[in-house]
């Protein structure tokens, strides 16, 4: 892959992997089933649960979530991401608010549609929680 189109690809990946945090964020369960892909398998670990699997389990569970805790701040910090013919794979650390992160993350997406859907997510809890970053207008 060209390095053009590696880091136009990076980008719309992490544009899809803020629009997921963003979903959760927010509460919107609209937005968390437009990220969800339509025609690839997709599956799902929540923290401490069995896995999901198929996109109606998957989005069920999002709407459960939202709709029971009230909206607040998950965050993604240290976002790496891999991509490899179609697929990209994100990891990061989860946190909310200014509180340390304290889940690891894997968000999977392929390229459907022209547009990168989210097909596995998975949050574990950490064995000890990492300070969230200092942001760069910190520094000045």
């Amino acid at each position: 892959m060209a390095s053009a189109d590696h880091g136009r690809n990076e980008a719309a990946i992490l544009l899809a992997n803020a629009a997921f945090y963003r979903a959760f964020s927010q509460g919107d369960h609209a937005a968390m089933s437009e990220l969800w892909a339509r025609r690839a398998p997709v599956t799902c670990f929540h923290p401490l649960a069995p896995v999901l699997i198929g996109r109606r389990a998957v989005l069920a569970s999002w709407l459960e979530i939202l709709r029971e805790s009230p909206p607040f701040e998950l965050r993604c910090d240290h976002p790496v991401v891999h991509v490899f013919d179609g697929v990209a794979v994100v990891t990061c650390y989860e946190g909310n608010g200014d509180h340390p992160a304290h889940l690891a993350a894997t968000n999977v997406f392929v390229l459907e549609a022209g547009h990168w859907r989210m097909v596995h997510h998975q949050a574990g809890p950490l064995s000890e929680p990492i300070p969230r970053p200092v942001p760069p207008s910190a520094f000045n």
